[in-house]
């Protein structure tokens, strides 16, 4: 607050009255204020975050892409555990894949004085959260780093996984595999097509860009990939889908398509072991990402203070029928 008072040539006193909405300040005096407010990047709880510091609100906040899709509700479930055993409760927020939406949620989070913050990026900018970072909330970034920040980050191993994917299907004499995934701004989907890209050198198969397909997974997007790449007499004889909803709509869009191509999914989904065939994917604990994760912010609430730190967690193939389809 005395940041604030002098940058805006009043006294701290006069920042108070302001940030707390008492009467008798000026307009223009309140203007200057604001003005410092934001040019220094504090937040109106700040100061009183400051003068609570030590005191906890019972709550620790959590930004998902979307609360509605099966991965990030046991991801949440994850979470809520351990928050529970440490007396939180977990607000809970869907960012819907927009930055400006991330942004907002974590900012209002902050101004709740939640104890400490859970992120699934939508976006690539952060550093807004940095005063809220030096304000003393440790914030911790899940399934995808930040973009322009240090912070502690839990991952998986996307590269990994999907080198292994593309050695599966190649194993079992496919040449020409097919990768669908989603957005090219998404962290994740740019590390899965590096593995693909990587595990097409290793299995010594000639990499071509046209079976690399990077969108938005609707089921009209994936519909036109797979008329375009899994159809006709150069069609692809296998395909990897790059997370459950583009294994989903890829489902849906190969009921009429004949021979039926190999299909591994980066993510395990719900029904996938009984459907016919059941399907491969490269799986990973979804429970152990949300409890790493949560168990890391706990330790930086009570006062763990090691430079930032990346956990990157191990995957497997779990080959159930539909990956092991011949060519």
């Amino acid at each position: 607050m005395s940041d604030v008072a002098r940058l805006a040539g009043v006294s701290i006193k006069t920042v108070s009255r302001v940030v707390n909405d008492e009467p008798a300040v000026h307009p223009e005096t309140a203007r200057r204020v604001l003005a410092a407010i934001e040019q220094l990047g504090f937040r109106r709880n700040l100061g009183a975050r400051n003068l609570r510091r030590g005191s906890s609100t019972g709550t620790v906040g959590l930004i998902v892409e979307d609360v509605g899709n099966p991965f990030y509700s046991e991801l949440n479930r994850a979470v809520e555990k351990i928050s529970t055993s440490f007396g939180r409760h977990v607000l809970t927020g869907s960012s819907e894949e927009n930055s400006e939406r991330e942004r907002e949620l974590a900012l209002e989070f902050c101004s709740r004085r939640v104890d400490g913050l859970l992120i699934v990026p939508a976006g690539a900018q952060h550093h807004y959260l940095v005063p809220e970072m030096r304000a003393g909330t440790p914030v911790v970034f899940l399934d995808r780093p930040a973009g322009d920040i240090l912070a502690d980050t839990v991952l998986v191993d996307n590269l990994g996984g999907t080198i292994e994917a593309v050695a599966h299907l190649a194993r079992h004499g496919h040449r020409r595999i097919a990768f669908l995934g989603d957005r090219p701004d998404i962290f994740t989907a740019t590390e899965r097509l590096r593995g693909f890209r990587e595990g097409c050198v290793r299995a010594g198969l000639r990499f071509d860009e046209r079976l690399a397909v990077l969108r938005t997974p609707t089921q009209e997007n994936v519909v036109e990939a797979v008329n375009r790449l899994l159809t006709g007499p150069d069609r692809a004889t296998a395909v990897i889908a790059g997370n459950n909803r583009v294994a989903v709509h890829l489902l849906r869009a190969l009921t009429h398509v004949t021979p039926r191509p190999a299909l591994v999914s980066f993510d395990d989904f719900e029904l996938a072991d009984l459907l016919d065939p059941p399907v491969t994917v490269v799986g990973h604990d979804v429970s152990r990402l949300g409890k790493a994760a949560a168990e890391l912010l706990f330790a930086r609430i009570h006062g763990e203070d090691s430079p930032p730190r990346k956990v990157v967690l191990p995957v497997h193939l779990i080959p159930r029928g539909s990956g092991e389809i011949a060519p």
